[in-house]
């Protein structure tokens, strides 16, 4: 066999070769997974599409067109893992990785190109988690709504938060198809000590922060003194939108990074504590785009090894490796509910270990 000097091409061609096997493997099987769940989806579905007569056109742009993004960056760990495996087994069977170590290459120059690809994976997985996604959850969502079944609420009941430091808002049920709220209330606290209290039958918003009292009476506490306001009507502004008040944790991957970065430093401002579910669906939109990297470098450290039993082996111990990967990363965001650490902690906890694991498999690699 002739030997092929890689050094006089600069690694240019195997990098090429590498990378378009990487990406295009990648693409293939997220491809396919994601033909095979829309059929099983569209199966289960089909009867409650003719049920409330779901037009085609809608179906397929405002619910298939959006639902494959969205299952594209689920899976999009578990086919990078497949996807290097795959490949790179092939080529340690065909004996190509000894080929390329002998003729002087080091493992680690072998690694740019995974590297390379890994990090295209990496722009997509977070421009589709961070800015695709969310607007494309909405109107997924929206549709299953409007045509599979009831997911929005047309009411909220006892509502309260704080708008604004040291004021707490209550409205014990607020109507959507009016935009008005009953039994309003809007408690000011200096420190420990109330100072003033509103409240009013209902109110109604208008727009940008503008809201509508209807028989309102407000109460302000001077020491011992009392002085009391009593009208049928009084227009005011609250620092509060009747959005916010439907919006759960369910709802975080409806909003996009810049959405949800200024969601949680608002509700910080205002003292609110249970936002634990927007923690962790933020920093998992950075943290996520790493596991291209790690299922990466753990993949190449496995399948480089040509062994007894092959691709299969390979592909056994990648899928059980990375199915422990998502279900770690799943569990660990418990964490953060329960209060036993930070969402950030919690949320990139798996990285770590993952990354450590990288490591020790890189080391032990051949070279």
């Amino acid at each position: 066999m002739k030997k092929i000097d890689y050094h006089t091409f600069g690694l240019k061609r195997i990098d090429t070769y590498i990378i378009k096997k990487f990406l295009g493997t990648y693409f293939f099987s997220i491809a396919l997974i994601l033909s095979i769940a829309v059929v099983f989806d569209l199966t289960e579905k089909m009867d409650k599409f003719f049920e409330n007569n779901a037009p085609l056109k809608s179906i397929i742009f405002d619910y298939y067109l959006n639902f494959i993004p969205f299952y594209m960056n689920m899976f999009s760990p578990l086919f990078t893992f497949i996807a290097v495996i795959y490949f790179t087994s092939k080529m340690a069977t065909n004996t190509e990785i000894i080929a390329i170590l002998a003729s002087g290459v080091s493992f680690r120059r072998l690694m740019v190109p995974y590297i390379i690809s890994a990090a295209v994976i990496a722009i997509i997985s977070f421009t589709l988690g961070g800015y695709i996604i969310p607007p494309a959850s909405k109107k997924m969502l929206n549709f299953e709504d409007k045509y599979v079944r009831k997911i929005k609420q047309d009411n909220a009941r006892n509502v309260q938060m704080e708008v604004e430091k040291g004021v707490i808002m209550y409205i014990e049920r607020f109507e959507v198809s009016n935009n008005t709220g009953y039994r309003f209330s809007l408690e000011k606290f200096e420190g420990k000590t109330l100072v003033s209290r509103l409240t009013a039958q209902s109110i109604t918003y208008d727009s940008l922060y503008k809201w509508k009292m209807s028989d309102y009476l407000q109460r302000d506490f001077n020491g011992m003194r009392e002085s009391i306001i009593k009208g049928s009507s009084k227009d005011t502004t609250i620092m509060v939108k009747p959005e916010e008040f439907f919006i759960t944790a369910a709802e975080a991957p409806q909003l996009n990074n810049t959405q949800l970065g200024s969601y949680l430093h608002k509700q910080k401002n205002r003292g609110v504590g249970n936002i634990q579910g927007f923690e962790d669906e933020y920093y998992k939109r950075f943290s996520m785009p790493l596991a291209a990297f790690i299922m990466t470098l753990i993949g190449v450290s496995l399948s480089s090894r040509k062994v007894r039993g092959g691709m299969g082996i390979h592909l056994g111990i990648g899928l059980a490796l990375s199915s422990i990967y998502i279900l770690f990363s799943t569990m660990s965001t418990s964490f953060s509910v329960s209060g036993s650490m930070s969402a950030f902690a919690a949320v990139w906890l798996p990285n770590v270990l993952f990354i450590l694991i990288g490591i020790y498999l890189y080391n032990t690699a051949p070279k």
